[in-house]
């Protein structure tokens, strides 16, 4: 489903493929292993890639081994950069755009994503009545700020601080998250369930996890089958091969939809309203 920023209707959140040039699969760049057929520098496209930006193979993309790209997510970067930033011209048919193009989407693709997680704080700050409102008030101000930047010509673009933006954005995040799950309540959670945990394989199928906090944590292959991970925060947790069969989520902090594509599940699996199950789960 279309999301966009919900205190900046324009600002849209989920990638639309048909309004983008392909950017995602030539702009950047990947290496040969288990999520990716071949290399590809960055700056080149894909040999899969037809004349129209579409993929010649996009209907069995895992089948061909390129798991990757049914995980990768542009927030929404892609079109953005493609209509907005210039103006609808696609790198093909006027080449001159191409190196600014090419150089401008992975920055906007990440301002998106901090705004994915903002605009989940700003909607948990509004919905739960537990984030204090100072708070809340520099959730907006970040939100307002990022939004600022992906608004910058392609010069301004490329002079953009990354890293001290997520530096301001991270204790934000962190200050929502730990005022909402206090207020869930949870059990006490597990020593060991920290974040940046080393969790890999871990079996914790069927396991209360409310209000825990794995930011960062290492779940690969975990087994969260059944599991209550409601009000956990799981920002930047890598969930690659976790099996959440059954588990619900609809209440996780900061969860991504390339988390989720990541993982596997099923029908019964219960994610965040504004997350769709991926097409590659089994239901």
């Amino acid at each position: 489903m279309p999301l966009h920023l919900s205190a900046h209707p324009d600002v849209e959140l989920t990638a639309d493929c048909s309004r983008c040039f392909a950017l995602c699969c030539s702009a950047l760049g990947f290496e040969r292993s288990t999520d990716f057929a071949h290399d590809k520098p960055a700056g080149q496209a894909c040999r899969n890639l037809a004349a129209d930006f579409s993929c010649t193979i996009h209907a069995r993309l895992r089948g061909e081994g390129y798991k990757g790209c049914t995980v990768f997510d542009c927030f929404g970067a892609g079109q953005h950069v493609a209509q907005q930033t210039f103006g609808g011209r696609s790198w093909t048919a006027h080449a001159e755009v191409r190196p600014a193009m090419f150089a401008a989407f992975p920055v906007v693709r990440q301002l998106h994503e901090v705004l994915w997680h903002l605009d989940d704080a700003a909607r948990l700050a509004g919905s739960s009545g537990s984030v204090p409102p100072q708070h809340a008030s520099s959730i907006a101000a970040l939100v307002s700020e990022t939004v600022s930047l992906t608004r910058l010509d392609p010069a301004g673009l490329d002079a953009v601080d990354l890293d001290a933006l997520r530096a301001r954005v991270g204790p934000a995040l962190s200050a929502v998250s730990g005022a909402v799950r206090t207020a869930a309540g949870g059990r006490r959670i597990p020593r060991r369930l920290a974040p940046g945990a080393d969790l890999l394989g871990a079996d914790l199928a069927g396991q209360d996890l409310r209000g825990a906090d794995l930011r960062g944590s290492y779940l690969i292959a975990a087994d969260l089958r059944g599991a209550d991970l409601r009000w956990v925060d799981l920002l930047g947790a890598d969930l690659r091969d976790a099996h959440l069969h059954g588990a619900d989520l609809s209440h996780a902090l900061f969860l991504t939809p390339m988390q989720v594509a990541a993982a596997s599940g099923d029908s019964r699996t219960r994610l965040p309203d504004r997350i769709d199950a991926p097409s590659s789960w089994n239901t």
